[in-house]
């Protein structure tokens, strides 16, 4: 039997998952940003979590937690390198070429620091805390 706390934890994790999906939906059809690369990479890793997770509530299943441990850190990660080679110089003028659109663009910049893959860390973030809670708390 899954604890309240666990389950809370599931849907934090699907909640964060599902606004991310939702958010790479919106700039992508609704807004007309096409996706760059990384920005497709991060997609692979985010949109399995929402049926994921999804599934684990409702069949209370904590077990998923090792699986939304690891898409969120990878996904994480190709979403820090994606925000580094924005923000660092050094790393945006160095950057290798990276399809149609070029991964260093922005198509946002809201207050100076939040981009597109700005946000997708932090679906990433709560993902992985969400998951790491849940793993830590098995015992």
């Amino acid at each position: 039997m899954m604890d309240k706390r666990k389950e809370n934890l599931l849907l934090i994790g699907w909640g964060a998952s599902f606004i991310s999906t939702l958010g790479s939906l919106y700039f992508s059809e609704v807004l007309k940003f096409i996706p760059c690369d990384l920005c497709w990479f991060q997609r692979i890793f985010m949109y399995p979590l929402v049926i994921i997770l999804g599934l684990a509530i409702i069949r209370k299943d904590i077990q998923i937690a090792l699986y939304s441990l690891t898409l969120s850190t990878i996904g994480g990660l190709i979403s820090i390198y994606h925000y580094s080679i924005q923000k660092i110089p050094f790393l945006s003028e160095n950057a290798p070429a990276c399809g149609r659109v070029p991964c260093t663009g922005e198509y946002i910049n809201w207050f100076g620091f939040i981009t597109i893959p700005f946000l997708a860390l932090i679906g990433f973030s709560i993902v992985f805390t969400t998951s790491f809670l849940i793993i830590r708390r098995k015992g």
